[in-house]
């Protein structure tokens, strides 16, 4: 009896150790999530200007910033590539335009304004965002210098209020020869959209692609700012007013680059004439009936050369991150922010909105064709809006239950980048000229001709088909990418994977950009 009373009593007491541990113990966990939460809630600090420089990446920002020189048509000026030569003098000469400015757009020596505007466009924001980061490794005049060589061009292509040439070639001839650009001798016929073949998707690009380069040039060339600014006004007023898809319109165009739809670009145009101009009517434009219309806030997209709406709400998000005029209360930039933060929600790996559209080794992966486009236009929005939050001191990103940090994009824009230029299962960057292996067979013709060669349009072809590794190498160029399993076919034959283009370039160009140092963002682009 006495023995079974003490068993009882010595229960009691393991019983009541017990519960005080588990109740010391979650007072204990309660305090620390608090003070975790505390911490979280404190912001970064501020990052002063430009600090100290990462080689990797300004290596590889050098490396694909000279792409731009291999693309340039014209008459070319302090030529940097030995290779290249002279060429497309002629090109508008029918419309008595001088054309001959631009760049090509791919391997091929085809002139497709829709994405040319993009990739100006792309290259004016990385340095509007990044311009001090660009000047601490030298690399801001060159990008200056690419950026007017093709503002030149799309200006000269919009001779009056309601025309522009959107195209100069014939892609079905041009795609019949492979010569090198400076022998061309074919016909180079011009496109063009208008009112009676109205074209807004190119038009409106080309509006965004002017009104954001006025802003490059405002401080050291006025003069050419302003003309910059008005054609944009004006191609903006003639692409809203006289809606109607290019590729619809003109069914040839969208063979190589067929447009899903206007909408985006015109609150993509309007938003950079905003940031331009501070005119409130076009911040009415995006957040009024045309931004309940085209904006599909809450669908989060990807960020292309065809679809700008990730980049309209990352660039608009900037208004209430730094309290511009008119973003107070604005229901309509809120909802672009919402959707901004969708967007980076699906973009970080341990977001419970985490998009599963990713290889094995982590790189975003969307489509077969060029597939290196979506994982580093994610990358770079990512990275502008860390940085946004960063400068604002905004100290937390909320997805679902989980909360994440600016450094969490920028990790996320590191290792999108970081596959690119060879932490991948091949161990090879995908940017011509970057570390010890990259691709030798690059779809170029350019780059896959030897200079002294003497080839016609068809007989060129030998040199599409040579087993020799391209005798020229196309420096800077991003290849399309990997397939799905990791895989890369390193084949001129494959354009697929091994053919660059100029509106990535201006892509990677952002995103190394953001990564070569660190400084707060600009809070203002006037």
């Amino acid at each position: 009896m006495g023995e079974k009373s003490k068993s009882r009593g010595f229960l009691g007491w393991f019983l009541v150790l017990v519960i005080l541990a588990l109740v010391v113990g979650a007072v204990v966990y309660t305090i620390k999530k608090k003070m975790d939460n505390k911490k979280d809630n404190k912001p970064a600090p501020v990052p002063g200007p430009p600090g100290s420089v990462d080689k990797k990446y300004s290596d590889a920002l050098k490396i694909a910033m000279q792409f731009f020189d291999v693309q340039k048509s014209g008459r070319l000026e302090d030529n940097k590539i030995s290779w290249r030569g002279n060429s497309a003098l002629t090109d508008g000469s029918e419309a008595k335009l001088d054309l001959s400015k631009g760049m090509y757009d791919a391997g091929d020596h085809m002139k497709f304004g829709f994405p040319m505007a993009f990739t100006a466009t792309v290259l004016s924001w990385a340095i509007l965002e990044y311009g001090d980061q660009m000047e601490a490794v030298n690399q801001l005049q060159p990008a200056q210098e690419s950026l007017k060589w093709i503002t030149d061009f799309l200006v000269n292509a919009h001779p009056s209020d309601n025309v522009l040439y959107i195209q100069v070639g014939d892609p079905e001839a041009d795609h019949k020869c492979w010569e090198r650009p400076e022998d061309m001798k074919e016909k180079r016929p011009l496109t063009q959209v208008n009112e009676s073949v109205p074209g807004t998707e190119v038009a409106a690009e080309t509006a965004a692609a002017l009104a954001s380069a006025s802003l490059v040039f405002k401080a050291a060339d006025s003069t050419y700012s302003s003309t910059l600014l008005r054609h944009a006004k004006q191609l903006f007023s003639f692409a809203d007013n006289n809606r109607g898809s290019y590729s619809e319109n003109i069914p040839e165009v969208a063979t190589y680059y067929n447009s899903t739809g206007y909408g985006d670009e015109l609150l993509w145009a309007a938003s950079w004439l905003y940031h331009a101009t501070g005119d409130q009517s076009y911040l009415g434009y995006v957040t009024g009936e045309n931004g309940k219309q085209f904006a599909q806030w809450g669908s989060p997209t990807w960020f292309s050369w065809d679809n700008k709406l990730a980049g309209t709400q990352v660039l608009l998000s900037r208004l209430s991150f730094f309290g511009a005029k008119g973003a107070s209360g604005n229901s309509g930039l809120e909802n672009y922010r919402k959707s901004a933060e969708d967007v980076m929600c699906g973009l970080l790996p341990k977001s419970p909105s985490a998009t599963s559209s990713r290889t094995d080794g982590g790189l975003i992966w969307v489509s077969e064709w060029n597939s290196l486009q979506h994982p580093v236009a994610s990358a770079f929005l990512a990275a502008l809006y860390g940085d946004y939050m960063l400068t604002s001191q905004t100290p937390k990103l909320t997805c679902g239950d989980n909360s994440f940090k600016p450094s969490d994009l920028r990790k996320f824009a590191k290792s999108q980048a970081d596959y690119v230029l060879g932490s991948n299962p091949l161990k090879m960057s995908f940017l011509v000229g970057y570390g010890d292996k990259y691709p030798q067979y690059v779809h170029h013709r350019g780059a896959s001709i030897p200079v002294d060669a003497t080839t016609g349009c068809s007989d060129g072809f030998q040199w599409l088909t040579s087993p020799k590794p391209n005798p020229n190498v196309a420096v800077g160029a991003l290849v399309g990418g990997p397939f799905l399993n990791e895989t890369f076919i390193d084949s001129r034959n494959n354009s697929m994977q091994a053919e660059p283009t100029t509106y990535n370039s201006a892509l990677i160009v952002g995103l190394l950009s953001s990564l070569v140092t660190t400084s707060s963002a600009v809070k203002s682009f006037t």
